[in-house]
């Protein structure tokens, strides 16, 4: 087919694959910030210690939850989630077949570009392969106490999000890994962001530099809200009583 075996065509997929990726990142990241606002409210805490379905805490975190739980969404999320898997997976074979293509890693490098290119575009394949490692890492973290239990009946079901914050981030040095990949996501989306544009035709010179600007801005504004989110975790399981 012509959309699998073109260029451009590659390009599209991955073009539409990333849109899942922004809105699905955004959306997450949104949610998982309301934590950080509880933290502020002191609804943090009542929630952590309520053990019937942390009514007493009702924070905004706990009602983002319980909103990605209503049907819509939840039929959504997997749909955006599967986007953002392809969107990697596929990234990383094509860049794995352009690179065998142009004989390695070193003719891959282009001289007259390698001046104009930021260091995300030019290195794509490592993010994505660091980005897809750590997926796997959080989805044991997170999906695998929560979703998979409900949906699938494996495992043991927790129900309360700021218990699974707190355990996950309590310990630095799953801190700085999760920190790490959402860097690695951050300069990923720089470069992916604009690029997405650019493929369905917003090639212009003047929209073009202010993609650049906004692909900066909304990577900046995700990384800011899952980093902002763990640090937090991390001091309300060390610092707050």
């Amino acid at each position: 087919m012509f959309i699998f075996n073109s260029s451009i065509g590659k390009k599209f997929i991955q073009s539409i694959t990333g849109a899942f990726l922004v809105i699905f990142l955004l959306l997450h990241g949104t949610i998982n910030f309301f934590s950080v606002i509880d933290s502020f409210t002191g609804k943090y805490g009542a929630a952590m210690a309520d053990e019937k379905l942390f009514s007493a805490g009702d924070g905004l975190f706990k009602l983002g939850c319980d909103f990605m739980s209503t049907g819509f969404i939840s039929i959504m999320v997997p749909i955006l989630a599967l986007g953002f898997l392809i969107h990697i997976l596929y990234g990383c074979w094509l860049s794995w077949k352009n690179l065998k293509a142009r004989g390695g890693w070193k003719r891959y490098e282009v001289a007259s570009k390698a001046t104009s290119d930021s260091w995300s575009s030019k290195n794509m394949l490592i993010l994505g392969i660091i980005i897809i490692g750590f997926i796997c890492f959080h989805l044991t973290h997170f999906w695998a106490k929560m979703q998979l239990p409900e949906m699938f009946g494996i495992g043991n079901f927790e129900n309360n999000p700021y218990l699974l914050l707190n355990v996950t981030f309590g310990k630095w040095w799953v801190l700085v890994l999760y920190i790490i990949w959402f860097v690695a996501v951050g300069l990923h989306l720089t470069h992916g962001f604009w690029s997405m544009f650019q493929t369905v035709g917003w090639s212009g010179q003047t929209w073009f530099k202010r993609l650049k600007v906004i692909g900066v801005i909304v990577a900046c504004i995700i990384c800011f809200l899952f980093i902002a989110t763990a640090v937090n975790a991390f001091i309300q399981a060390n610092f707050v009583a």
